[in-house]
């Protein structure tokens, strides 16, 4: 990746703007907006349906109690055995999640407190349709898009033409080795979609916090000291269109292995980081659940109740207009 500032982004953004292309609009949203429901409400961005077999009655319970009032669920793509899931391997998210239906019909079930995305695996021949038809049912965004694909190959092309078209933003799960390939080389992709939020999700997104990261398979939950200007951190900084979702064992990881750093972390990132869960346990409370350990670790690490309140709630609540 070549050299990226923030002296660089803002002057390529306002050579778009002149362009006439401007980032993607989200309405105004005072402060005071934000925080006019209950302080202690807590947005989930990531969860799923049949999450390890999982069920409905479950799942709600699970969400009652860690805590969140909203839950936005991301479904897998059907199942196809095709080299994008590892030929079959990876269905189901690779963890027997559920497809665009069963997080539809769940959403519908609880209106306003359980939202849904889009989702197919994208190198199908109807994969387009498929997610333009939950779009149009009202979805918040595609993903969880966690395929054998490379985020420059025409699949993840298509995809981010999606997201441009129904402006929406792209939740990615990037783990080296196995699902979108090319983290590296992301900022390609941020540079020629500006008006697309790309949410970067799992272990690739969360080891780059520090730039020793060794991006090896074998080492996806290190343990080390974090240097300050991985490569995670740079997107964050450079990119308006890049967020970072906390959820899933890499993102609990990356706040406990180094608090001092990771306070910091959250101090430079506060308007961009998002909480989500993505656990499959049944309690939903510690110490089982990472879920709840991550809303603990985020209110511990965070410099002010106010910035915890961001990376909870009010962050979600402005991307998706909630």
């Amino acid at each position: 990746m070549p050299p990226r500032t923030r002296r660089h982004f803002l002057k390529t953004t306002a050579a778009t703007l002149l362009a006439g292309c401007s980032p993607r609009p989200i309405p105004p949203t005072s402060n005071q907006q934000l925080t006019t429901s209950n302080s202690n409400s807590i947005i989930d961005l990531h969860q799923h349906t049949n999450y390890s077999d999982r069920t409905d009655g479950q799942l709600l319970a699970h969400q009652r109690n860690m805590g969140v009032t909203t839950t936005i669920l991301l479904p897998a793509g059907h199942p196809a055995e095709r080299p994008s899931t590892h030929m079959g391997r990876s269905n189901g998210l690779a963890a027997r999640t559920g497809p665009n239906e069963t997080c539809y019909r769940l959403a519908q079930e609880h209106p306003g407190q359980y939202h849904f995305f889009a989702n197919e695996t994208p190198d199908v021949e109807n994969a387009r349709q498929e997610i333009e038809k939950y779009l149009k049912l009202g979805a918040l965004g595609i993903g969880e898009q966690k395929f054998n694909i490379d985020v420059e190959s025409d699949a993840f092309t298509l995809i981010a033409d999606l997201a441009k078209d129904y402006a929406v933003p792209v939740l990615c799960h990037f783990q080296i080795g196995m699902y979108n390939h090319g983290y590296d080389r992301l900022w390609r992709v941020l540079d020629r979609y500006p008006t697309v939020p790309f949410i970067a999700h799992a272990q690739t997104t969360w080891a780059n916090i520090d730039r020793n990261a060794d991006n090896d398979p074998r080492n996806l939950y290190p343990k080390t000291p974090v240097a300050t200007g991985g490569l995670t951190d740079q997107y964050l900084s450079d990119y308006a269109n890049f967020y970072a979702d906390m959820s899933a064992g890499s993102g609990l990881n990356a706040l406990t292995r180094d608090p001092d750093r990771a306070k910091a972390f959250i101090l430079r990132h506060q308007d961009k980081l998002i909480y989500g869960s993505d656990c499959n346990d049944l309690p939903g409370k510690p110490p089982i659940c990472q879920g709840a350990l991550t809303i603990t670790a985020i209110k511990r690490l965070s410099p002010s109740k106010q910035i915890a309140r961001k990376l909870l709630h009010d962050n979600a609540a402005k991307l998706f207009r909630l």
